[in-house]
């Protein structure tokens, strides 16, 4: 397993509906040859990341054309946004947690708020977050980790695959979130 497995995935991903029957087994060979170890990793973990693929049936969780569905992962400052872009002029759906990291792999997730966010409107733009009461433990296993690449075992036993987007810039993402 090398180089060329990367960007077979990365290939993959980057189609408009991957498959399980091909994503999984690269999934599967890249965790085994390429643990990660977020403590040497962490630039890489930080920035905005786009996810292409999970073994989810929720909606939310599954590739469409016509939803960005992004993550922006600050672990510096302990944060982290799910955001799902909705078509314009709809904006977006934002979730803000705080995180924990827990080397080797792990990543404590707290939810702590979220709701709508609107699009600009001039230098306005409007939302409508409350807070989040999160009963549960929830954490996310970075099992593969480059720059261009991450691959996740979630608390609920999802895979994800996302790419990073280096052509999205975290803090326009989140100025309106008052992180």
């Amino acid at each position: 397993m090398g180089p060329e497995q990367f960007a077979q995935i990365l290939y993959l991903l980057r189609l408009p509906k991957p498959r399980a029957a091909d994503i999984i087994p690269l999934f599967e060979q890249l965790e085994h040859d390429y643990p990660c170890n977020i403590d040497n990793q962490i630039d890489d973990l930080t920035g905005v990341w786009e996810l292409r693929w999970s073994n989810s049936n929720a909606p939310y969780l599954q590739v469409q054309p016509w939803l960005n569905n992004l993550q922006i992962l600050l672990p510096a400052d302990k944060r982290a946004v799910n955001l799902l872009k909705l078509p314009a002029p709809l904006g977006g759906i934002a979730v803000v947690a705080e995180l924990q990291i827990q080397p080797p792999k792990r990543v404590g997730v707290t939810f702590i708020r979220g709701g709508w966010i609107g699009p600009k409107l001039g230098l306005f733009k409007p939302k409508l977050l409350t807070n989040i009461k999160q009963d549960f433990p929830a954490w996310l296993d970075v099992t593969v980790l480059t720059n261009e690449l991450r691959l996740s075992r979630g608390s609920n036993g999802t895979l994800f695959a996302l790419i990073k987007r280096h052509d999205l810039n975290s803090s326009e993402l989140t100025s309106s979130l008052s992180l």
